[in-house]
């Protein structure tokens, strides 16, 4: 029978399709047809695996050849089918039993020697197979390591496809130069990468020094900026950090992610999904269990904010920052449209990008950090004289953050300039960052002990009519606050996030309820006016 089948994965965002991929030789002309919504890359691929073929050793099929990838509706691309499409032709052309074939996933790019190249989305491709049943899968060598993070499939890495048909037909394992020199071919030592996930929990290798390089305890004066960023990671509210150049508002953004609780199981394979199918994964780690943190340039476009790009949408800032912190530097100085944009990430969690291609979904919950000069020369406040900008420039720069985005910032803090008292004060010194991600953690804990059963992590998901109905502060803590609603200064989604970040404060506290002081502190950081409440959080628990 000329006919062989196997199997490789079409990713559609971050989701991934099983795809049949069925190899057919007729007598005829010598021909080679690629059918089933390939894409340019894709449609490359007859040449890749034809050389790679010929410079295995297994010889071409002088044959009419139609491969063909099944569902034939679903848009497919990317080099990642060339490893199936070759072995389903050999399968085809009986140098490989096709019976061995038909069970397996193989995910993975020919170069024209028939060496196997690494492709993007290993991770979810992984995790499709799995869904579908399928408990073999042929990976590149290097990527052998994060496919193994699927409990329950079987991983083979190969470095080659000569390798590949050598183990499909039990002969001797040829060796191959790694392209790592001093890693070992796992084929020749007889390894076969479980499937139990043997790399849970890696940390990445720089992850101690960074967290040493940016503590918290740096950061000098800064109280009610210092405050919001603690109740920021504590509860996953967004933070508007404003203030003239050098007060420290990026030195606070890039301290953030290390007083974010570890990411567990869930949300690291959610966030490495994403990074894979970017490219980004970090070398020698292939599980990301700690808060991601990206801060796009101010002239990245929309598409490079929220995913899009021709063919297939590719994930945007806001899905790389998904669990962890996306900072926006210069705020004002992003484009409109790309701001504008945010919105619907900030409220859903997730990003939906319809092009001709296709429609996809990439996650986005992120706590975003907004920072922004208070005028175009950066000097404006009211304690000092030296700004010159015009009032019509001041009104101007300010306007090009909306209303709605900032209505959708929990935390609105002005950072002053550092004086010098504070500067040259003597050897007394901020909290570290072990001390407040310590707090930070046992807010989330208390949170979460609260929120269990119901659909919500943190403080910043929950509902608006569930904080009025079931989560309900003590009596008359939230009278200020109505207050502020009746006159205006508050929209209801404002008192809502208020109230949010009132439970964050009590739990920070150790409080079971807010009381008054826990909502004027909350207010205090989402309008900027004093209340005359303490900021200090950790001098008050």
């Amino acid at each position: 029978m000329a006919f062989a089948r196997t199997c490789a994965v079409a990713l559609v965002g971050v989701e991934g399709v099983v795809v049949e991929v069925q190899a057919d030789l007729e007598p005829g002309v010598a021909a080679f047809t690629l059918v089933g919504l390939p894409d340019k890359s894709l449609t490359e691929s007859r040449d890749r695996v034809r050389a790679a073929v010929v410079n295995s050793g297994a010889g071409w099929p002088q044959k009419k050849l139609t491969v063909g990838l099944s569902p034939a509706s679903v848009p497919k691309g990317g080099s990642g089918f060339d490893l199936a499409v070759a072995c389903a032709v050999l399968g085809a052309a009986e140098r490989i039993d096709p019976r061995v074939l038909a069970d397996i996933v193989m995910i993975g790019e020919l170069g024209l020697d028939g060496r196997v190249r690494p492709v993007r989305g290993i991770l979810p491709a992984v995790l499709a197979a799995a869904e579908a049943g399928y408990a073999q899968v042929v990976v590149p060598e290097c990527s052998a390591a994060e496919a193994s993070l699927v409990p329950g499939v079987s991983v083979l890495g190969v470095r080659s496809l000569r390798q590949l048909i050598a183990v499909l037909t039990d002969g001797p394992v040829p060796e191959e130069e790694p392209d790592d020199p001093g890693r070992p071919d796992p084929l020749l030592a007889g390894l076969r990468v479980p499937g139990a996930g043997a790399a849970t929990g890696m940390h990445s290798p720089g992850a101690a020094q960074q967290e040493a390089a940016h503590d918290l305890a740096d950061v000098v004066g800064q109280h009610a900026a210092r405050t919001a960023v603690e109740v920021a990671a504590a509860g996953g509210h967004h933070l508007f950090l404003e203030g003239p150049p050098g007060a420290g508002k990026t030195m606070l953004a890039e301290r953030l992610p290390a007083i974010l609780p570890r990411l567990v199981r869930e949300e690291s394979l959610e966030v490495t999904a994403v990074h894979s199918v970017a490219g980004l994964l970090p070398a020698g780690k292939p599980l990301i269990d700690e808060a991601p943190y990206c801060a796009p340039h101010h002239s990245a476009t929309m598409q490079a904010l929220v995913g899009g790009g021709p063919g297939i949408a590719r994930p945007g800032a806001v899905s790389l920052a998904h669990r962890g912190v996306l900072f926006l530097d210069e705020t004002p100085e992003f484009s409109s449209h790309a701001l504008d944009a945010l919105r619907q990430p900030l409220e859903s969690g997730h990003v939906v990008i319809a092009r001709s291609a296709g429609v996809v979904r990439f996650p986005a919950r992120f706590l975003m950090v907004l920072a922004a000069n208070p005028c175009p020369c950066g000097r404006f406040s009211r304690h000092d004289a030296l700004c010159e900008c015009p009032p019509a420039a001041i009104r101007r720069y300010q306007a090009r953050l909306s209303g709605p985005l900032l209505d959708r910032v929990d935390l609105r803090v002005e950072v002053d300039r550092v004086t010098r008292a504070e500067l040259t004060g003597g050897p007394v010194a901020g909290e570290s960052t072990a001390t407040v991600a310590a707090r930070v953690l046992a807010a989330r804990d208390r949170a979460a002990a609260r929120l269990a059963g119901t659909p919500w992590r943190t403080n910043s998901e929950v509902p608006g009519r569930e904080l009025r109905s079931r989560f309900r502060p003590a009596a008359g803590a939230m009278d200020e606050a109505e207050r502020g609603l009746e006159r205006g200064v508050l929209t209801v989604r404002g008192l809502d996030r208020v109230l949010r970040v009132a439970w964050t404060v009590a739990d920070l506290m150790g409080h079971e309820r807010p009381d008054a002081a826990d909502v004027a502190l909350a207010l205090q950081l989402r309008t900027g006016v004093p209340r005359g409440v303490p900021l200090a959080i950790g001098a008050l628990t």
